[in-house]
């Protein structure tokens, strides 16, 4: 790199500043320090004070001072060809300045630190003040392409600002209406989502709708052909009820006409026996009185009319214990049947009246009273709401209480043949009924030995003098007859345990709060007469075991010890005859009645006999009477 020494001639100080540079300086440098010399001149006066030339500069010992300034290539190619030559011509060898005669510029603006006054100039030398002036015209073309490029620098610089400013302003702007953009089409993506849902719940609710509507009309359209077949299945079950009960109103007129007649007969037997027994004395008085008029002694027509007389009385005596021997049963209990009878017949035969004197249908009422018995289940509630409900018809002016009564016990007693027939629950609506109206429990049980001889309790012995036929007999005993066909004894022996079963449960019930009029004093007088008078067979066999299985552990617990003698007797005695009887279908029934005893099953309460607080699903689902199986054990 090449080096231009210049040598200039300053004073050492001016104003007490070193004015004699660095040998070393480069033009930047030079620069520099001009600028921090008019900073300091200028701090320290208030108007700048210029250079003035006093004297010549003088040589320092035979030769001036000098100014040697050192330009490198770099600088010197960074100037223009001309300058270049200028610059090497002029800068070959070292020139001394005189700084003799050196003037200020009166010129002090403010433009720029860069820009270099022509402090020193020299008069006496034109070369010097030549080069003096290219230098300041360098500078100046330095200053001003300097000034230009950071003018232009500035100016990018600003339009760059401006440009990045407006970027800013429209990216702002673009950010603004993206979001705004975004926000309405969210709000409209929600809108949308929002319709589209609603749309969506409202055909999901409009198709459950649809649904609930099908499915209402199907359950109302199920309802109401349950209905229609219950109707049509309750109006053939009354048709057959009110065809049987004609047909049993029939048989019985039947059977009372004809006992009528065998009375008449035995009547009109009796007068003839009375009057030839009459006539018999009168003759034989008539004899006596001829005998001792004539006094003849005719001993022979005497002892004929004396045995004609006896014949007769012995054949008098002989009816009439054969009437007795066909009924076995206790004189009281007789009485009571006949007392209960004699009330239904009132019943009967005002209902009877009303029938003819009033057009009115009372079915529906009986239909009422017949559904309310068929509901009845083993609850507390249900019991109670029953028996309310019966109540309120037995009260209903509507129709005529007998009326009500009548088929409250007919239905009652018919609804025993039921296979769902709840004996304790139906027994707690007897009671919570003729607790309040105690004039229907006799109805009920005149309608029970009409149905069932073994609630008086009573038996009726075979006797060929007072049956026409054995078919007589058997509906003496309470036989049905289909079709002119008595039933068989299965089905008998069936229907009276039901009898049983349920006449059981009532004498043992007693709700709190009701009053039984047929309670456990009635149910042990009835166990008394029963093994007083009934013989042992098959019949009774049924009817004591039913009786038992209902009522037993309630004796118990009322009378103890008694009941246990009671049951002794029963094992010895009753059980002891129907053994001796050898028939081998007794054996069933034999062995429960002595597994009852001996198992001491009447310390057990019976299924069914406390009410429960709620319905339970073994209520629901109809059983055979409680869990008592009552086909196949002993019928044959």
């Amino acid at each position: 790199m090449g080096v231009v020494n210049l040598e200039l001639r300053c004073p050492p100080k001016v104003h007490g500043v070193a004015a004699d540079p660095d040998p070393d300086w480069n033009l930047d440098s030079l620069l520099s320090e001009l600028n921090a010399l008019e900073k300091k001149l200028n701090a320290s006066s208030v108007i700048p004070v210029p250079f003035t030339k006093n004297q010549s500069r003088r040589m320092a010992k035979g030769r001036p001072s000098t100014f040697i300034m050192r330009v490198s290539d770099d600088e010197i190619d960074d100037l223009d060809d001309t300058d270049k030559e200028e610059t090497s011509t002029s800068l070959v060898t070292r020139k001394n300045f005189n700084f003799n005669n050196l003037y200020m510029s009166d010129e002090s603006d403010d433009e720029s630190a860069l820009e270099v006054q022509p402090y020193l100039m020299d008069e006496g030398n034109s070369e010097e003040a030549a080069f003096f002036e290219l230098m300041n015209e360098y500078q100046l073309e330095v200053k001003d392409e300097i000034r230009n490029q950071i003018s232009a620098l500035e100016t990018n610089l600003i339009n760059g600002s401006e440009k990045s400013a407006s970027a800013l302003v429209r990216v702002e702007k673009y950010r603004d209406a993206r979001r705004d953009m975004d926000k309405k089409i969210d709000t409209q993506y929600q809108r949308k989502l929002a319709e589209a849902l609603d749309n969506h719940l409202t055909a999901i609710q409009r198709d459950h709708e649809l649904k609930s509507q099908i499915e209402e009309k199907k359950i109302k359209n199920d309802a109401a052909y349950e209905e229609a077949r219950r109707k049509e299945k309750a109006l053939h079950e009354e048709k057959l009820r009110q065809e049987k009960a004609k047909a049993e109103a029939e048989a019985k007129l039947r059977e009372e006409a004809e006992r009528a007649a065998a009375l008449e007969a035995e009547r009109k037997a009796k007068e003839a026996a009375d009057k030839l027994a009459a006539e018999a004395s009168e003759r034989v008085a008539r004899a006596v009185a001829q005998q001792e008029a004539v006094g003849l002694h005719t001993d022979g027509s005497l002892a004929n009319s004396s045995s004609q007389s006896e014949k007769i009385q012995s054949n008098k005596t002989k009816k009439s214990e054969s009437a007795g021997d066909v009924v076995k049963a206790a004189k009281s209990a007789l009485i009571v049947e006949q007392g209960r009878l004699q009330k239904f017949k009132e019943i009967d035969e005002k209902n009877r009246e009303i029938h003819i004197n009033f057009v009115q249908d009372f079915s529906s009422n009986e239909r009422h009273v017949a559904r309310l018995i068929r509901q009845i289940r083993g609850t507390k509630d249900n019991v109670r709401s029953k028996a309310s409900e019966l109540v309120k018809i037995f009260s209903n002016p509507a129709c005529p209480q007998s009326i009500s009564i009548a088929a409250f016990a007919r239905k009652v007693v018919s609804h025993c043949e039921s296979p769902d027939n709840a004996a304790f629950a139906c027994a707690h609506v007897i009671v919570m009924v003729t607790s309040k109206m105690p004039h229907v429990m006799d109805v009920l049980l005149a309608e029970f030995h009409m149905a069932c001889i073994f609630t008086v309790p009573k038996y009726i012995v075979y006797s060929k003098a007072a049956f026409e036929s054995k078919e007589a007999y058997y509906k003496a005993l309470g036989f049905q007859e289909d079709n002119g066909k008595i039933e068989n004894v299965k089905d008998y022996l069936k229907r009276l345990e039901s009898y049983m079963r349920l006449y059981g449960a009532l004498v043992q019930t007693e709700p709190p709060g009701f009053q039984n009029a047929h309670g456990l004093k009635e149910g042990w007088a009835w166990l008394a007469r029963f093994l007083n008078t009934l013989p042992a067979n098959v019949y009774t066999a049924v009817a004591l075991n039913a009786f038992l299985q209902m009522a037993g552990f309630a004796l118990f617990r009322r009378y103890r010890r008694q009941f246990q003698k009671i049951l002794n007797v029963i094992s010895e005695d009753y059980l002891g005859a129907l053994k001796a009887r050898g028939d081998s279908e007794l054996k069933p029934i034999i062995a429960e009645i002595q597994s009852y005893i001996e198992d001491k099953k009447f310390l057990k309460e019976p299924e069914g006999r406390v009410m429960q607080d709620s319905l339970l699903s073994s209520v629901m689902v109809p059983e055979s009477d409680h869990g008592y199986n009552q086909s196949n054990r002993y019928y044959y």
